[in-house]
């Protein structure tokens, strides 16, 4: 089984041309913040859901630079589970599936991502309380019970993305007994570039300043592997051990 290496980010020096773009990318996300925030505050007043929260998302992923390409087959309103390489998965996600999410609570430290990632009802898992497993449940069991498809990362926090981090069992407590109607698809999140954009020993800012300098777009390949089925998904360790064993054997092959 492969696991990600441990991997000490090295964070580059930004130059004149990097802080341009950074500059500029950033005033970019304002007027679109300008311009979705009021229109998403509306929205979900009138009881509509979260359409101008996802699209801004996926707009942030573009004007980021992130360059998506999708393999496989998505399976509409599904449980995605998914390995965790960077702040930047959520929005390009929320591009490719319209997805609502459940992230570890690093990102909510910082004000602004949090805020991007209420918008699309995000569920912050608490990394390092046990105590509050029970909480997190019941908090994704609510957030499954609306429409759409969500995803759940259960590694619990961001790998260097050449491999999978174990899953923790006990995020899929809410998958166990499997609700009526819900599919399980395990999701395979491939950077080029790893492990330059993934976020790994720096602070949110640090990393967020770095992808915002590139001058390359970061090339992500977002494979939706099948649907678990049958005994795989029989309850929760099951399912995160399959889910994980699937991914890091993806992510092997395509490093091969």
């Amino acid at each position: 089984m492969t696991q990600a290496s441990e991997t000490v980010a090295v964070t580059r020096a930004i130059g004149p041309l990097g802080w341009v773009l950074v500059t500029l990318r950033v005033a970019m996300l304002g007027v679109l913040l300008i311009t979705f925030a009021p229109l998403h505050l509306i929205w979900r007043a009138l009881g509509r859901g979260r359409f101008f929260a996802s699209n801004f998302l996926g707009a942030v992923s573009f004007v980021c630079g992130i360059s998506i390409r999708e393999h496989g087959r998505r399976v509409p309103g599904a449980m995605q589970l998914a390995n965790h390489v960077s702040w930047m998965d959520i929005p390009a996600l929320a591009r490719a599936s319209g997805s609502a999410f459940v992230a570890h609570d690093g990102l909510a430290a910082f004000p602004f991502l949090k805020w991007l990632c209420e918008m699309n009802d995000t569920v912050f898992v608490a990394r390092h309380k046990r105590t509050s497993v029970t909480e997190q449940v019941e908090q994704l069991r609510e957030a499954m019970r609306g429409k759409g498809t969500l995803t759940l990362f259960p590694e619990g926090t961001t790998s260097d993305g050449t491999g999978v981090l174990p899953f923790k069992s006990s995020l899929l407590s809410a998958l166990d007994p499997l609700p009526e109607g819900m599919a399980v698809q395990p999701v395979v999140l491939e950077y080029g570039g790893v492990p330059d954009t993934a976020w790994v020993e720096e602070s949110g800012p640090q990393n967020f300043k770095k992808i915002l300098a590139r001058t390359r777009p970061v090339q992500l390949d977002i494979h939706f592997l099948p649907e678990l089925t049958g005994a795989q998904a029989a309850n929760r360790k099951v399912m995160a051990q399959v889910a994980q064993e699937a991914i890091a054997a993806k992510l092997a092959a395509e490093r091969s």
